[in-house]
C-alpha cells in the first residue's frame, strides 16, 4: 500500500482519483481549502485536511511521508493569470522538500498538441472565450519544464473533454488533442493512478481518451 496526497480533492477529478486510489488499497490525504465542506470525503483510509497548493511550506508539511502526489487544482477566487504557475512552483519546491518523488499534474486539453502538432486551442472553430484560462494552464506546464529540482512529473489531461455521464470501463489510451475525444472521470483516474504507481511517462503532457 502507498500513501497518496491529492491536491484539489473536492472536485470531480480529485474525487475520482481518490476512489481509484482506494480501489488499489492506497491511503489518501485529501487536500481541500475548507474541510468542513467536504466531510463526505473522509473515510477509513482518507484523511481530509486544509491546505493551500500555492504555499510551498504548506505543501512540504502536508506531503511528508507520502509516496506520490496528484494535483487537480483550480481556485476560482484566485487571479487566473498566475494561479497555475504559483501552484506548480509551490508543488515543485514543497514536494521536493518532503521527499515525494512523483507528481501527476492534471492539465488542460486546450494546450495539448493535435496530430498535426498544432495546439488544440489554436485549431479552427475551437472556443476562444476562455483563452486566457488556457494560456494560464500552459504557463503552469512551462514552469514544470523549467530545469532544476522538484519531483519527476507528468501532465495528464483528457484528449478533448470529459464524458460527464461516463462510467468506468477499466481501460484508457494515450491520444493527441482532439476536440471530439471523450473519457470518463473513472477511466481518467485509472490513468492518473497508473502513472503514479508505475510511471512510464516523464516530463511530458499526454492526452487520455476512452480506451475501448
Amino acid at each position: 500500500m502507498s500513501e497518496i496526497i491529492v491536491f484539489g480533492a473536492g472536485g470531480r477529478t480529485g474525487r475520482a482519483a481518490i476512489a481509484e486510489a482506494l480501489r488499489r488499497g492506497h491511503g489518501v490525504t485529501a487536500v481541500v481549502r475548507d474541510p468542513a465542506k467536504y466531510g463526505d470525503l473522509a473515510g477509513e483510509r482518507v484523511r481530509v485536511v486544509a491546505g493551500d497548493v500555492t504555499d510551498a511550506d504548506a505543501v512540504a508539511e502536508l506531503a511528508a511521508g507520502h509516496d506520490g502526489a496528484i494535483a487537480a487544482v483550480y481556485d476560482p477566487a484566485a487571479p487566473t493569470a498566475d494561479f497555475f504557475t504559483r501552484a506548480v512552483r509551490a508543488l515543485r519546491d514543497g514536494l521536493d522538500r518532503a521527499g515525494v518523488r512523483r507528481l501527476v499534474w492534471v492539465g488542460l486539453a486546450s494546450v495539448l498538441p493535435t496530430a498535426s502538432g498544432v495546439l488544440l486551442m489554436d485549431t479552427a472553430g475551437y472556443p476562444q472565450e476562455y483563452r486566457q484560462f488556457y494560456l494560464a494552464h500552459g504557463a503552469g506546464n512551462a514552469v514544470l519544464r523549467e530545469v532544476g529540482g522538484g519531483p519527476d512529473w507528468v501532465v495528464l489531461s483528457p484528449a478533448g473533454d470529459f464524458d460527464h455521464a461516463g462510467t468506468r470501463t477499466g481501460v484508457w489510451r494515450r491520444a493527441d488533442g482532439d476536440a471530439e475525444s471523450r473519457v470518463s472521470y473513472p477511466d481518467f483516474a485509472i490513468g492518473l493512478l497508473d502513472e503514479l504507481d508505475t510511471p512510464s511517462l516523464h516530463g511530458v503532457h499526454v492526452g487520455i481518451a476512452d480506451g475501448r
